[in-house]
């Protein structure tokens, strides 16, 4: 067969998606916090666009045309030449880590710390308070301004480290140590690795570690819980052979085996009774009250409420969706003054984006609408009686519905909360798998969870239910379910076994 080339034309379709089809997809996933953020850096890029809140559009139409020819020329590309994060972040930009050596670089690396309090070549306080540049003279420093900031955990091991370690090696180990602890305070850090780190020796690091566990708050940079907890009894001055044993043998406590305790403690019952009422009494957290992380608010997208006809309204939070216009005045007298092709081009883009945006966010709100209302619809059970009568759906169910893909219906819900009268969902919670039942009727796994949690918090202290009669329990209800799947229900409940469940409430602990 010989080979030879030719020309051929062909018809085929094909899905093009072009970076506007993207940003709105994108769009659907994003919660009304985040869309807000989105609408924000849109507003501030496009001059076109207003938000619709009343008090835009007079601001707009005073703008002077030489924001025009300023915004044409930053789009032009004059910071072609600027690099970027990438370029500044390669091997060859960043410094050796061998040029740094432990015990010449520690004044640079502390004294540029924010949280340093204080400053070697002085005697007084260079700072007042974690991460402040405040003298006692300075006009800005005032009770009330002090009181207002939150102390963090770093700040406050750093501010007793400074105080306790006079050794700049030393201190700087502290530092690093420090900033390898994790929320609860307990060292995570491999001392060997970090001892590779820093080029010295283990015995160092150890060394100062054991200063750190002698800081405020009692229990901290421990390694463990048995040693965050020895930590806390030596400084009460009870830490002794017998209390030692017990926090050896800590997964004993965890299954409230006293018998195995009492065997490897040498004790009799009122003494381990004793030691364990001892040790519930200590912070397995040591950072816990240093807890500063941000709380994320939720606020929900979609409001539901009973209506006088007895359904239900289902009707979008407008106070948390951003709203934007195109300020079409603005937009008359800017193209009129354009002379330039660069001029031209700019306003013909951002005009085009300023549409495509409201018609996005249009777009958004009327699927998330569509995906609520049949939500709602599907589960008025549950909006009636509670989470028993929760049914299952999947996202095929509803997207059959809408006429709308599965995957549309997944991004829609996807980070958005519904308020309900019985209480504020992630509109997730609602898609729930399927349980078979012996009358024919299927049920929703998460009214399965919450019938099994029912049963265990409603059982006698004398006769606990075992999974096996948790499977019995809710045959004769119709569920027909297998016994793993009740401990796996169970277990994601956080709720232990018949054994030590049964423990726990024989022996009140």
């Amino acid at each position: 067969m010989a080979v030879s080339q030719r020309l051929e034309l062909r018809q085929s379709q094909s899905l093009v998606m072009t970076p506007q089809l993207q940003q709105a997809i994108k769009l659907l996933q994003l919660s009304n916090i985040e869309l807000a953020e989105y609408v924000q850096r849109e507003l501030e890029q496009n001059p076109l666009l207003d938000r619709d809140d009343g008090t835009g559009n007079a601001e707009r139409q005073e703008r002077e045309t030489g924001d025009l020819h300023a915004a044409a020329e930053a789009s032009s590309g004059n910071d072609s030449n600027s690099p970027d994060s990438l370029e500044l972040g390669n091997a060859e930009t960043l410094p050796d880590s061998n040029q740094t050596p432990l015990d010449t670089d520690f004044d640079s690396y502390y004294d540029s710390s924010p949280d340093n309090q204080w400053n070697e070549d002085s005697t007084a306080f260079s700072s007042w308070g974690p991460g402040g540049n405040t003298r006692f003279d300075d006009e800005s420093f005032s009770l009330e301004n002090r009181l207002e900031e939150t102390v963090t955990l770093s700040a406050h091991l750093r501010e007793q480290l400074v105080m306790e370690i006079d050794d700049p090696t030393k201190r700087i180990i502290g530092l690093h140590l420090i900033d390898h602890l994790d929320e609860s305070g307990y060292m995570k850090a491999d001392l060997g690795e970090l001892a590779e780190q820093l080029g010295c020796q283990i015995e160092l690091i150890e060394s100062v570690l054991q200063t750190l566990q002698t800081f405020d708050p009692s229990g901290i940079c421990a390694r463990d819980l048995a040693e965050c907890l020895a930590i806390q009894l030596r400084e009460k001055n009870r830490l002794d052979p017998v209390i030692q044993a017990l926090l050896d043998n800590l997964d004993l406590l965890a299954k409230r085996d006293l018998a195995g305790l009492r065997k490897v403690c040498h004790v009799d019952d009122e003494d381990i009774t004793d030691m364990i009422a001892e040790i519930r009494a200590l912070n397995p957290r040591p950072a816990a009250s240093f807890d500063t992380g941000d709380v994320e608010s939720v606020i929900p997208e979609v409001i539901v409420r009973p209506d006088r006809a007895g359904g239900w309204h289902v009707e979008l939070n407008t106070d948390a969706l951003p709203k934007v216009l195109i300020n079409n005045h603005y937009y008359n007298n800017v193209s009129q003054l354009a002379r330039t092709k660069e001029e031209k081009t700019y306003i013909s883009e951002q005009i085009q984006s300023a549409n495509w945006l409201v018609k996005a966010l249009h777009q958004r709100a009327t699927t998330v609408m569509k995906v609520a209302s049949e939500i709602v619809r599907q589960q008025e059970k549950f909006l009636q009686k509670g989470v028993q009568s929760l049914r299952p759906l999947t996202l095929k169910d509803i997207a059959e519905v809408i006429e709308m893909h599965e995957s549309t219906v997944s991004r829609v819900t996807s980070n958005k909360y519904m308020v309900t009268p019985r209480g504020t969902y992630e509109m997730k919670y609602f898609f729930t798998s399927s349980i078979g039942g012996d009358d024919g009727n299927n049920h929703s796994s998460e009214a399965v969870r919450d019938r099994i949690k029912n049963l265990i918090d409603q059982e006698d202290s004398k006769k606990i239910l075992s999974d096996d009669a948790l499977v019995t329990r809710l045959k004769q209800e119709g569920i027909d379910i297998a016994r793993r799947t009740v401990a796996k229900y169970r277990e994601a409940l956080g709720i232990s076994s018949s054994v030590q469940r049964r423990r726990e409430k024989s022996l009140s602990l």
